[in-house]
C-alpha cells in the first residue's frame, strides 16, 4: 500500500444540508490514485489537544483538476472544528489513500448500490466506475429527511435518472427506512430475469447486515464498507477491528470494504 501524504488546500467548505457539510480540497498525488472505497485520514489544524485524525470516505477525486472531494456530519468536536476552516485560508493534512475498495465480481452486468445518510459518498465513486464501464445501476438512497439527501443530484447526473429514495420522515420518496426498496428491487430484478451480479451497501450497520442478508437469501454477491474508530489509519493500533469469519480483521487496511459473508453481524 503506497501511501501519500499531503498538505492539501481547502478550495470548499459548505454546509450541504442537515448538518452535513462537503468540503473539496486540493491533493493531486491522492486525486490521481485514490480507488472508489477508499478513505484519506485527515489531520485537522487547531487541534492540538485532539491528535487522532479523523477517517474520511472519498466522495469524488478529480485527477485533472487534482482535487478530493469529502463529505462529512458533524456529530462531535472535530467535525465541528472542521466547518470553521476557511476556503483559501486553511488546509488540512491528509494522508491515503487508504484501504481496501470496492472489488466488483468479474462480469458484472448489473448492479444495485444501497446508501443510508453519509454512506451515500463512498458509494459515489463506485457509481462513476460502474456506469463508466457500462455496468447498469441501480441506487437506492435512505436518509432521515429531504434535506439530508445531499448526493442525490450527483447520482441522478452519473444515472441519467432519479435514484429511488425514502426518508425516515415521509419528506421524500418511500416514507420511512430504505430496506424495503432494496427487498422490492431485488424481487423485481428476479421477476424480470434480470437479476443483480453485485449489491454494494453503506451506512448504519444495522442497515447493512439486512442488506447483507437481503442479498444473501437472493443469491447475490455483495459488499458493505464498516465504519470503526481508528486511531492510526495504517494498520498498526489495532483499534478498528472487525470480526469476521477468519478472525479479526482490520477495517483501516484489511478493510473498509469486505464482503457481507465474512463479517460476523
Amino acid at each position: 500500500m503506497t501511501l501519500c501524504n499531503e498538505c492539501a488546500p481547502i478550495l470548499v467548505n459548505e454546509e450541504a444540508g442537515c448538518n452535513i457539510w462537503l468540503m473539496t480540497v486540493r491533493a493531486p498525488e491522492i486525486a490521481a490514485t485514490a480507488a472508489p472505497g477508499q478513505f484519506v485520514h485527515v489531520k485537522i489544524p487547531g487541534m492540538d489537544d485532539h491528535i487522532l485524525r479523523r477517517p474520511l470516505g472519498v466522495y469524488a477525486a478529480d485527477a485533472e483538476a487534482g482535487t478530493v472531494d469529502m463529505m462529512y456530519q458533524v456529530l462531535g468536536f472535530g467535525t465541528d472544528r472542521m466547518t470553521a476552516l476557511v476556503p483559501g485560508a486553511d488546509a488540512v493534512e491528509l494522508i491515503g489513500p487508504i484501504g481496501r475498495g470496492w472489488e466488483v465480481p468479474a462480469g458484472c452486468k448489473r448492479a444495485l448500490v444501497v446508501a443510508g445518510g453519509v454512506g451515500s459518498a463512498p458509494l459515489y465513486p463506485l457509481v462513476q466506475s460502474l456506469a463508466a464501464d457500462g455496468v447498469a445501476v441501480d441506487a437506492i438512497l435512505g436518509a432521515s429527511t429531504i434535506d439530508a439527501l445531499v448526493a442525490r443530484e450527483r447520482y441522478g447526473a452519473v444515472l441519467g435518472c432519479e435514484p429511488a429514495c425514502s426518508t425516515d420522515d415521509g419528506t421524500f420518496g418511500r416514507a420511512g427506512f430504505c430496506t424495503p426498496l432494496v427487498e422490492e428491487a431485488l424481487a423485481a430484478a428476479e421477476a424480470a430475469g434480470k437479476p443483480y451480479d453485485y449489491v454494494a451497501c453503506c451506512g448504519p450497520e444495522p442497515l447493512m447486515k439486512l442488506v447483507a442478508a437481503m442479498a444473501a437469501e437472493a443469491g447475490v454477491f455483495c459488499e458493505v464498507s464498516l465504519e470503526r474508530r481508528m486511531a492510526c489509519g495504517v494498520g498498526a493500533c489495532l483499534s478498528c477491528v472487525v470480526d469476521t469469519v477468519d478472525g479479526k480483521r482490520r477495517a483501516c487496511v484489511d478493510g473498509p470494504v469486505f464482503p457481507a459473508t465474512e463479517v460476523v453481524w
